[in-house]
Parts: C-alpha cells; sequence; structure tokens
C-alpha cells in the first residue's frame, strides 16, 4: 500500500534592496540595511528547514547564505529562481516609466502576456523555468520543509501555478518584501496534490 508523502515549502521574497522600489528584475542590487532588517526580523530565530534553496541573486543570497551558516542548513542556489528580467525597463521606476510612455505601462498591467517590455523575458519563458525549478524541488526533496529564497515575480508565478490561476492573473497576488508564503503539497503514488497554507504571513 503506498503511503501519502507531505512536502512544505516556504517561499520568502527578499527585503528592501538598495535603491528602493523599481522595476529591478536581473540587476544584481544588494540588500539595503532597511531590507537586511526586514527578514532577519521575518525569519527571527526560526528555522525549522531541511534545507535552503535561493535565487542567485546576492539581495536572496546573502541573507539565505547567513540564514544557513547560523544554524546549519544545507543551502544551494539555484539561478531558474531568479525574478523576470524586465529588459529595458530594469533600474526604472513606474513613476519614470508613466512620464515616459503611460500608455504602455497601462497595456503591461492590464494584458502582460501581450505587452511584454521591449527586451524583456516573456511570461511563458519566465513560467517555464521557474515551474522547471519547483518542479525539480518537489521530486528531489520530497517529505522534507524548505525554505525558498526568492522574488516577488517568482512567488507570484509558484502560487499562480500551486492555485491554476491563469498566467495573465499572477500580478494580482500581492508579495511583500520579507514576505512568507507557505505551500505544502502532498504526494500520493503519481499524483501531487498542493495546497496554500498561508500568504505574506510571519513564521
Amino acid at each position: 500500500m503506498s503511503e501519502m508523502v507531505t512536502t512544505t515549502i516556504d517561499l520568502m521574497r527578499h527585503g528592501e534592496p538598495v535603491g528602493g522600489r523599481r522595476y529591478r528584475g536581473q540587476i544584481d542590487d544588494p540588500l539595503s540595511e532597511k531590507g537586511w532588517r526586514q527578514m532577519r526580523e521575518a525569519v527571527a530565530d526560526h528555522a525549522p528547514w531541511d534545507r535552503i534553496v535561493s535565487s542567485s541573486l546576492s539581495r536572496c543570497s546573502e541573507f539565505a547564505a547567513e540564514l544557513a551558516s547560523r544554524h546549519g542548513i544545507p543551502m544551494k542556489l539555484d539561478p531558474r529562481l531568479m525574478e523576470i528580467g524586465f529588459g529595458e525597463w530594469e533600474g526604472r521606476t513606474a513613476a519614470e516609466l508613466m512620464a515616459e510612455d503611460s500608455e504602455t505601462l497601462n497595456r503591461f498591467w492590464s494584458d502582460p502576456l501581450n505587452n511584454t517590455p521591449p527586451g524583456a523575458e516573456t511570461l511563458a519563458d519566465f513560467r517555464d523555468r521557474v515551474i522547471a525549478a519547483w518542479e525539480s524541488l518537489l521530486n528531489s526533496y520530497a517529505g522534507q520543509h524548505l525554505l525558498v529564497v526568492g522574488h516577488a515575480g517568482m512567488m507570484r508565478m509558484v502560487l499562480r501555478h500551486v492555485l491554476d490561476m491563469p498566467l495573465d492573473r499572477m500580478f494580482r497576488l500581492q508579495v511583500p518584501s520579507a514576505g512568507i508564503s507557505r505551500v505544502q503539497v502532498d504526494h500520493f503514488d503519481a499524483e501531487s496534490f498542493p495546497r496554500l497554507i498561508f500568504h505574506a504571513g510571519q513564521l
């Protein structure tokens, strides 16, 4: 008789980077002092994880490395968990883009699937690499409790996948700095049954 195995994955967004709020994408800005404080306060001394997996960008990986070292938890980097590439919008604020061409930004907000920023990664390509990383985690670490340190876009994509939302609705999910969401996946034979336990909560 087959037994059910449950995998728990906590998704954590990085704190505020140097330079504040903007379409940062894959620019490798480090955490600001506020960002470090946000992430340390969100976790405190709580460390129930069997392992930590992080985006390779420094605003995620540096905190993940500190946390792993402090608690003796194995850690690895996965570049597939990086934020979506925003192309020519990277480093720009929404206010700057609105002042330059408000219609382009409005079209992206209303229909991001068909209005990719110039030179940016498409939502379909972003979905494929993030969900490939997600499935790899479930296959490699079934039955374990993981912390995945990443980005707002990455978290939206995973949660959209778990909740079976349409791809173009993912930006309706708000993810705060240092926000944490928990997903549990029950594995039974060849089937997997994911569920969102909480979103943007504290541990």
